[in-house]
Order: C-alpha cells, then structure tokens, then sequence
C-alpha cells in the first residue's frame, strides 16, 4: 500500500498493533464509546412508519418511535454478534444489539464505525449456545486514537475510498447476474426450440455409481452445496478406510450433482476439474446425460430454471410438507423437456464460459475485499496518513 506515512512513529506497547504514529494514543474501547442496549419490540408490535428497526443483521422492518439519536451505530449482540451497521437517520435498535449514538460517544461516529470494523468484534463470543458479544468483553479492547480532527479526515477518506471499492464489487456482480440472466434466456428459448420433446429422465440420464473402494487412503467429501455462482463445494477430508462402498461414489469432472441434505435440499452443481478425485455421500445423488440424448451442463441449467426448480422441490417433500432426503429414484421417472443436441450444446457452451467467467471476476471481488479491509486498517491504525488527501 504506497500511501503517505506519517513522520513519526512510536511503539504501541502492544505487539499486535505494532507502531503508531507519535502523537496518537492507545486506549480501550471503554473510554471511547459506551454500548446502549437496545429495546425489545416484536414483529406484532411495530407500527408502521418511517424509522428503520434494526436486529443484530441489519434492518428488520419499520416503526413509527425511534430509541436513538442520529447519526448512530448499531451492533449485532445476539445471532450476528459484532455486525455494525450505520444510520444517519433515527432508528430503533432492538434487544439483539447495541447502539451507539451522541449521548454515548464524543467522538466522530462514522470514524468509530470503521474502527469497529477493524476490531472484528465478531470474533468475541462466551456463550456456545446463542453466539453473543458481551459488552465488557468489547470494552477491553484496545484502539488506536486521534483527535477529533484526524477522525473526520480518516471517515471522510475511508467514505470515498471503500464506496470506489463498492462501486467495483457491485459492478462485477452485476456482471456475474448478467450471465446468469442470459444462461435462463438460452435455456427458454432451447426448450421452446421445435424439435423438443418430453422425456422421462431416466431415459436420457443415469444416476451413476461409482463405489469407493476402501482402500483408499484419503479421499475428499463434499460437505455442503450451493448453486455454483454463490459458491460450489465445502470438502473435508476422510479416511478411504472410513468409507462404506455403498455409501460413497467418485465424483467426475462434467457430474450434475444434487443435494439431498436437509437444509440444502434441491440445490445442484455441475462439478469441474477441481472436483475430479472426490466423493459424494448418497446424500449427493450423482447424474449425467446419455451420450446423444443429453448433455449434462444442459440439465444443470434447467435444474436452475424455476421449472427445474419445482420439479426438485416436489422430489424433497415428505407427509405433511416436511423435508425428507431427496428422492432420486422417483425423480428420473419425471419427464423433462430436452430439446435437439444442437440447441443443448449452445447452452453448454455457456455454461462452461460463465464458469470459467465468474472464477474470475469472483477472485477479483474477493481481492477487492481484502483491500477494502486492508486500507481500513492502515487508515484507523495510522499506518498511512490520508490528512492531506481529503484536506
């Protein structure tokens, strides 16, 4: 980061912040800012109007009363422990977080934002059962500290910059969406292409099983699944001498996978290369197109229709609404529109080029990001001076 320093540094006395400038102080949290707590007001009991409500993840809803000043900082307590949010109007902060307004702080609040940010007050937590932040434990925390002046310059510096960072991040996902809107238009127009038929899944596609064998010394699981474009595998590993044959079944690149686990029912995935070498439980059906009849990536893209969508859904419902495994055996008895290998394969291409796509633009983002907090931290930490920046 090749940012004007300051002139000169002096030993923080703590090892982990390391120097900070001369003339800045290091002091608690407790002397800086107190925590309010907010109030509790269920979903039943807010009247409609135009202040924001706020739990611990954000805002929630709206009210017509407010229980802080503005400007104000909210901060999750319970569920999404150490989220801080900001709010230049009146707001009502709910019992799940702490606030943080006039009355509780002299200082710039917006500064005192992106110090909390720093502090990643989401790594505090005592109680196992509900996540939770307590407010002694945020107190204890140590901050680097200006005057009030160097406080305006630094929120004032860290507004322009992270909102160009924003800006970039919510650029490339627009991007991202934009590929995935025209993936949706392929496929329409595909399965409205003339030559489509209806076929049974099972026709056109075989749930494949390839058993593990034991012997092998270690092997990869997927742990969880997502509609790849918001992620793809979690993997863990496990030992080949753990692994039932029954069980578990190689993955191949090009595979659809879909997720018969209970809190990811119906999502589904077309493995890549990276995937190749690991093993799904039974509870990741694995399929793949019959040579001629269907290709894969092209099933992958109408299960993300809300046709295919449904068509899932149905297969992952038990008595009574409730969720049960999906049911891979009653699926491949669906029938599905499969339209002529050319119109498929048109789909395909762009599937594998959005892949290849969004690895890109989603490690651009992810490096955005680390910038992002980056110069947080230099600027709230004094490694850089941006006085004469926004001067």
């Amino acid at each position: 980061m090749s940012r004007q320093a300051y002139p000169k540094y002096k030993p923080s006395g703590t090892e982990w912040l390391g120097r900070i400038p001369e003339h800045w102080e290091v002091r608690k949290l407790k002397t800086i800012a107190r925590f309010g707590y907010g109030d509790s007001l269920a979903a039943d009991d807010r009247i409609p109007g135009d202040f924001a409500v706020y739990g611990s993840n954000g805002v929630v809803g709206q009210h017509e009363k407010t229980n802080t000043q503005a400007p104000c900082l909210i901060v999750g307590r319970k569920g999404s422990f150490g989220k801080v949010a900001y709010s230049d109007k009146p707001c009502f902060a709910i019992d799940t977080t702490y606030f943080v307004d006039a009355r509780l702080s002299q200082n710039d609040l917006r500064w005192l934002y992106y110090t909390l940010q720093w502090l990643r007050l989401d790594s505090f937590s005592k109680d196992s059962a509900v996540p939770g932040l307590a407010r002694e434990d945020a107190y204890e925390n140590l901050v680097a500290f200006c005057s009030l002046r160097e406080q305006h310059a630094i929120a004032a510096f860290l507004d322009r910059e992270t909102a160009r960072i924003d800006a970039l991040i919510e650029k490339k996902q627009r991007q991202i969406e934009l590929l995935q809107e025209k993936r949706a238009a392929l496929v329409h127009k595909a399965i409205h292409d003339a030559g489509t038929r209806n076929l049974r899944l099972g026709v056109v596609a075989d749930q494949v099983c390839r058993a593990v064998n034991r012997s092998d010394e270690q092997l990869y699981v997927p742990i969880g699944l997502y509609n790849w474009g918001r992620g793809i595998f979690h993997k863990e590993p496990a030992l080949g001498a753990e692994l039932g044959d029954s069980d578990f079944s190689w993955i191949k690149s090009g595979d659809l996978i879909l997720s018969g686990q209970f809190a990811w029912e119906g999502a589904v995935a077309l493995a890549g290369e990276e995937e190749t070498g690991c093993v799904a439980t039974h509870r990741y059906p694995i399929f793949r197109g019959n040579p001629g009849f269907l290709d894969t990536a092209y099933l992958f893209a109408f299960f993300t229709t809300k046709m295919g969508d449904f068509l899932l859904n149905e297969h992952s419902r038990g008595a009574a609404g409730r969720n049960r495994p999906l049911n891979a055996g009653t699926l491949l008895k669906e029938k599905i529109p499969v339209p002529p290998m050319k119109a498929q394969l048109r789909v395909s291409r762009h599937i594998y080029f959005e892949r290849q796509f969004n690895k890109i633009v989603t490690d651009s983002m992810r490096l955005l990001a680390e910038y992002r907090t980056a110069l947080i931290s230099a600027a709230v930490t004094g490694e850089i001076d941006v006085r004469k920046e926004v001067s």
